[in-house]
């Protein structure tokens, strides 16, 4: 597996938006300001945002969750695009590409996002079609998204989960697997290979 993704200068496509190796995903670096109240943070600009989507990303619906240590979700690829950024905790985040019809199909990106030494602490968004993970390496992990559509009139469609342990994607994850806590729902994902065979011919 590749190196943890960082927002250099040769990836920067607006004052805060950054591009990825795959097409779609893009990583936000936030404007921090500290004193000695603590801090204020601007997560992400929507006109830049559309300036790099050429669209409007209109929020629809707002969620919220919360994982304690060990945790694991993903990768899961809803029929929306979201804006995603972690507010409390530390998680390490892989994501990959799994529309057919993309060349960037089967790439994967991974970061370390949240509050510790050497981890990114902006936001990502995430075009619908890239399935995204998190994985708790410090908790609880404070996650909220913002997607442009409802989540109960959504299309069901996009909802495939894929597999964690793909050995296609070959994930190298940060905590061993008999330690994860995983759901059910994701125990039973397939790998890309078995959605998409043809793309492995």
């Amino acid at each position: 597996m590749s190196s943890l993704y960082q927002p250099t200068k040769d990836k920067q496509l607006t004052d805060n938006i950054y591009k990825t190796k795959i097409k779609g995903l893009f990583y936000i670096k936030r404007n921090s300001f500290s004193d000695n109240r603590g801090f204020f943070a601007e997560l992400a600009h929507l006109p830049q945002i559309k300036t790099v989507i050429k669209k409007p990303f209109v929020i629809k619906q707002i969620n919220h969750s919360q994982s304690i240590n060990n945790v694991i979700r993903g990768f899961h690829a809803e029929n929306w695009n979201k804006l995603t950024f972690i507010t409390a905790g530390l998680a390490f985040c892989a994501l990959v590409d799994i529309r057919p019809q993309s060349n960037t199909f089967a790439k994967t990106e991974s970061f370390r996002l949240g509050f510790a030494d050497n981890a990114l602490t902006g936001s990502l968004f995430i075009t619908l079609g890239i399935a995204n993970s998190i994985c708790v390496l410090k908790g609880p992990v404070e996650y909220t998204y913002c997607v442009d559509k409802i989540y109960k009139a959504r299309d069901k469609k996009g909802d495939q989960p894929i597999s964690l342990f793909d050995p296609d994607l070959n994930i190298s994850w940060p905590i061993p697997k008999q330690q994860m806590i995983i759901s059910q729902r994701d125990k039973n994902a397939a790998t890309l290979r078995q959605l998409f065979p043809r793309k492995f011919a």
